[in-house]
């Protein structure tokens, strides 16, 4: 069986974090493909026998230099990036997660070009796609309780 995320024998699971911190998001730019030279959230593959929440927990601190608590679950959805053939290139299953920053400095991890803390209201200039943009507005709404009522989405 192949380990290779390049042209994939099934989808590869991939975790995420919505990191707020001060009313703003964390994000890193990527040094790899896929998306390399694009911003994004933090993230990467879940590693065998690791919970999902240990994963984000992992890629975040790997990612960003940040340990974080890991909350809900903001979103889970399909990365599917055809070739010129229209063969799947990469085909990821990825679950974003809502997380709060405990511990650490923010810096960029050797998988990660630049790191930047971003207005959710004002990420025009990082030409996120329209998924992450989406997702960054769901944690946000999660996080300011327009989501839930009664309780806080990181406990």
């Amino acid at each position: 069986m192949s380990d290779s995320r390049l042209y994939p024998e099934r989808p590869i699971v991939g975790v995420g974090g919505v990191i707020l911190m001060d009313d703003k998001v964390v994000l890193i730019k990527r040094r790899f493909d896929p998306l390399a030279g694009q911003w994004s959230l933090p993230g990467g593959r879940l590693e065998i026998g690791e919970t999902l929440e240990a994963g984000v927990a992992r890629e975040m601190l790997e990612e960003t230099g940040l340990e974080v608590e890991v909350g809900r679950v903001v979103d889970v959805f399909d990365r599917i990036m055809l070739d010129e053939a229209r063969r799947v290139r990469y085909h990821f299953v990825l679950v974003d997660y809502l997380c709060r920053p405990i511990a650490g400095r923010l810096q960029a991890g050797s998988d990660v070009a630049e790191v930047a803390l971003a207005d959710p209201g004002a990420l025009a200039p990082y030409h996120l796609t329209p998924k992450v943009i989406d997702v960054i507005h769901k944690a946000t709404e999660m996080r300011s309780g327009k989501w839930t009522s009664h309780d806080d989405p990181l406990s």
